[in-house]
């Protein structure tokens, strides 16, 4: 009885070991402070432990056990599974990989964006005055983080900041604001219907960090289409161009036959009548000095601009475009879908995105020195599209002897430098060489024997003074300098050149309301006027991001197939195979 009384006791105080080990532990995290009490407790309950492991050892030899041998492997391989989960984990929090298996990138931000997030020179902050934090919009706003540790936001509930509130001029729930240093300004209003934009949110950071105004003028008074809304109108395109901090403007050059000298781009979308000589003038002088046009001819119409196309060597083919592959979208053979873009900063994300273009007209490309052209719209080759002539036809087919093979050209964009250096002038010499030649002629007619002084014959004045030191008019009483006998035209550096661009599209109904959204037609607008405004630094545009419908329409009987062999056919087939292996082993 003794014996066993002693082996209990032994147990019992084993049991401390734990237990102080538990209280140093539970003491320390509760207090948050590892003092003298944690720390006593848990050397007590570890010294407790490591004795009874020890006596326990030299008792029984435990550690030679087969059993013992298996229990440690086994706990080495569960702290060796714990230590790499742990340090996965770890690495997670310091170094994050993340990848958009989405075909169309849904879940990462366009390269326009994070290009410009990246770019960003000082701290800025989004503020969402809203009590919800909805998911969307914050896994929008973490990618936005991702790219720049300069990049913040911050959920602020109104009520419980009023003063912040009140500072930004909130309104109401829901409105997000954009701040850095001292600009504040309103991105937009998100609810249930409409969510966070990244388009709208970048075109506001990039507005915030502009201090230019680019100003856009769309002629009018030729049946364009109208900027201000009605059939036809391409108030969507002026909205995309606003949300950009364009200023869309409307252009008459009847009353005043020249471009004004604050326009960064002239539109000139759809005319049906003729400009007037003095119109048209007026176009070429502005792009003779540095302009930037944006042309959209419809087929049918004669805008009388060929003279200034073909300063650039383009020419609008009277032909109709014809393009038989949409039919499968529902789009005639009259509305050419374009998959196929030129390699050009208005094109250059594009890929292999869809534009259409209902009514359009090809173009026919010449070489014309100084000019660099690059086709940006292609049409499929043939049999898929060619330019029809005959269009009073019902009925669409090729003519080799009058119709053109595809693929057809329905968009262009050219450049031209322009010289801004003035013009030397032959003239000045005459003037000049009286006051600034070493020979006046009056004495030189007596005191030299040579008759130069009256023969000027060369046009240069720079070649007077060289050549007239020789006649010997150490006589004359007059001292003329003679280093200013050189032309001070000929001493003034060359300026640098400008560049003027063009981008010639043959239809003007993709960028009108009705489908101004669709596809690629919006891109390739607005890329357009980007471009022309030569601020290459500022981003193009950023296309929504929009699911592709993947679903597959079945029939009836298709469906009650698939039902059946889903619930029936297949479990089926898993009993017969399950019965026929029993049989073959019992």
């Amino acid at each position: 009885m003794t014996t066993i009384k002693q082996k209990q006791l032994w147990k019992y105080l084993f049991l401390l070991g734990p237990f102080f080990t538990a209280a140093g532990l539970t003491t320390g995290l509760v207090a948050d402070s590892w003092g003298v009490v944690p720390l006593v407790l848990l050397i007590l309950g570890i010294t407790i432990c490591v004795l009874w492991l020890v006596w326990q050892s030299q008792r029984s030899q435990w550690w030679k056990q087969r059993s013992t041998q298996a229990g440690a492997n086994a706990l080495v391989a569960t702290i060796a599974v714990l230590v790499i989960v742990g340090l996965i984990n770890f690495l997670s929090t310091r170094y994050q990989l993340r990848a958009d298996l989405t075909d169309t990138q849904l879940f990462s931000l366009s390269p326009q964006s994070q290009e410009l997030v990246r770019q960003l020179n000082q701290p800025l902050k989004i503020w969402v005055f809203d009590v919800t934090q909805n998911p969307q919009d914050r896994e929008l706003l973490e990618n936005y983080r991702r790219q720049s540790g300069k990049f913040q936001f911050e959920y602020v509930d109104p009520q419980s900041r009023p003063g912040l509130a009140e500072k930004f001029g909130v309104k109401d729930y829901g409105e997000v604001y954009l701040e850095s240093g001292e600009k504040r300004q309103l991105v937009q209003s998100v609810n249930v219907n409409e969510r966070l934009s990244e388009i709208k949110l970048t075109n506001k950071l990039q507005q915030l960090y502009s201090d230019r105004t680019t100003k856009v003028y769309f002629l009018q008074g030729h049946g364009e289409h109208p900027i201000t809304g009605g059939e036809g109108g391409i108030t969507q395109a002026v909205q995309g161009l606003s949300d950009r901090n364009y200023t869309a403007t409307a252009l008459n050059l009847t009353t005043n036959a020249k471009v004004p000298d604050d326009a960064n781009v002239v539109v000139v979308a759809g005319p049906k009548k003729e400009l007037f000589p003095a119109e048209v003038k007026a176009l070429q002088d502005y792009l003779n000095r540095g302009g930037n046009v944006l042309l959209m001819i419809d087929p049918n119409t004669n805008p009388n601009l060929n003279s200034l196309l073909q300063e650039w060597g383009v020419s609008l083919d009277n032909r109709l475009a014809v393009d038989v592959s949409g039919a499968g979208v529902g789009l005639g053979p009259a509305a050419p879908i374009i998959t196929s873009y030129g390699q050009h900063p208005i094109t250059k994300d594009f890929g292999n995105g869809i534009s259409f273009y209902r009514l359009a007209r090809p173009l026919q490309i010449t070489p014309v020195a100084g000019v660099q052209s690059t086709p940006l719209l292609q049409t499929k080759p043939y049999p898929d599209s060619w330019a029809e002539s005959d269009l009073q036809s019902e009925k669409l087919e090729f003519n080799p002897d009058k119709d053109i093979k595809g693929p057809l050209t329905l968009g262009v964009a050219l450049t031209k430098k322009i010289s801004t250096t003035p013009p030397v002038t032959p003239t000045p010499q005459s003037t000049a060489t009286p006051t600034t030649s070493p020979t006046p002629l009056p004495t030189t007619t007596t005191a030299s024997p040579t008759p130069t002084p009256t023969t000027p014959p060369t046009p240069q004045s720079t070649a007077t003074p060289t050549t007239s030191p020789t006649p010997l008019p150490t006589t004359t009483t007059q001292p003329s300098p003679t280093p200013t006998a050189t032309s001070p035209d000929a001493q003034q550096p060359e300026a640098p050149a400008k560049e003027s661009r063009l981008v010639v599209i043959g239809n003007s109904d993709f960028a009108t309301d009705n489908i101004f959204k669709q596809q690629l037609n919006g891109d390739v607008f607005l890329n357009s006027v980007t471009w022309l405004s030569q601020q290459d630094q500022q981003p193009l545009s950023i296309r929504p991001k929009e699911p592709k419908n993947r679903r597959i329409n079945i029939s009836i009987a298709q469906a009650n197939f698939l039902t059946l062999s889903a619930l029936i056919v297949l479990p089926l087939i898993g009993f017969i195979s399950a019965a026929a292996v029993w049989w073959k082993r019992r």
